[in-house]
């Protein structure tokens, strides 16, 4: 914990002056304090403590060249001074001024060049305006992305490259599209569409060639499809298979466990 180190510098490593400090005027009234609650300080608890203390003076400092005084800052400072930070030099500062900002402002971040704030970006966007990020370079924000958007529009992610993203998109799709990944190139994609399918769609799957994507057929399948799979080469698929099938009244619906 920062609190614990008994140093005060400032962030080019000099020792910190109250005796010239231009506050020491709330120094006097409790509201800054050495090594504990200072924005001139190197370390960013206790600059955020200093701003917490004193939210008001944050307008003085979206400039300051240390940028951790800038971000902490911009969690403060009146938003009107904010829009020239989104193009600040560091990820932090712009983060944090996006996440007060209008929406219409902070479009462009869709691009930043870093992924974090990518990622975050995308917590902050709904619906039509998170389309560009389907494609982002980095698979994360593919991801989150992934999570995040209307099922409706995933469609456009069923054929991203990174398996995770697919399985994301195989959970949240229209049940109506999930035969159109079917045959993805990935069993643990395929699992989570045999999860999802209805049962007698499910049995389009039973010669899938992973075990536990037909385990999932025969679990759920009409009984009258699972004749090949009763004598299929795992034990576990055959066994789920033979069991639906000596149901004394199996009515051709499948139940998984």
């Amino acid at each position: 914990m920062t609190d614990d180190i008994d140093e005060a510098l400032d962030w080019q490593g000099h020792d910190i002056d109250c005796a010239s400090c231009t506050h020491r005027d709330i120094e006097a009234e409790g509201r800054c304090r050495l090594k504990h609650a200072c924005v001139h300080d190197r370390y960013a608890r206790r600059i955020d403590r200093f701003f917490n203390w004193n939210p008001g003076l944050a307008n003085r400092y979206v400039a300051h060249p240390h940028f951790e005084v800038r971000a902490i800052a911009a969690k403060h400072a009146s938003t009107f001074l904010l829009p020239p930070l989104l193009e600040d030099p560091e990820e932090t500062v712009r983060w944090n001024a996006a996440r007060r900002l209008p929406k219409r402002l902070i479009l462009p971040l869709r691009h930043d060049p870093h992924r974090e704030v990518r990622i975050r970006i995308v917590s902050l966007l709904e619906d039509a305006d998170l389309g560009p990020m389907m494609a982002d370079e980095d698979y994360y924000v593919r991801l989150v992305v992934a999570r995040r958007v209307p099922p409706a529009l995933l469609g456009r992610m069923m054929a991203d490259p990174e398996t995770e993203v697919r399985r994301v998109v195989a959970q949240r799709l229209p049940r109506e599209w999930l035969l159109r990944m079917a045959d993805d190139a990935d069993a643990t994609v395929r699992l989570e569409i045999a999860r999802r399918l209805s049962p007698d769609l499910v049995a389009r799957l039973k010669n899938d060639a992973d075990w536990r994507v037909r385990y999932e057929v025969a679990c759920a399948a009409p009984v009258g499809e699972l004749a090949a799979l009763a004598d299929d080469c795992d034990d576990l698929v055959r066994e789920a298979a033979r069991a639906r099938q000596a149901t004394p009244y199996a009515d051709g619906i499948g139940s998984r466990p």
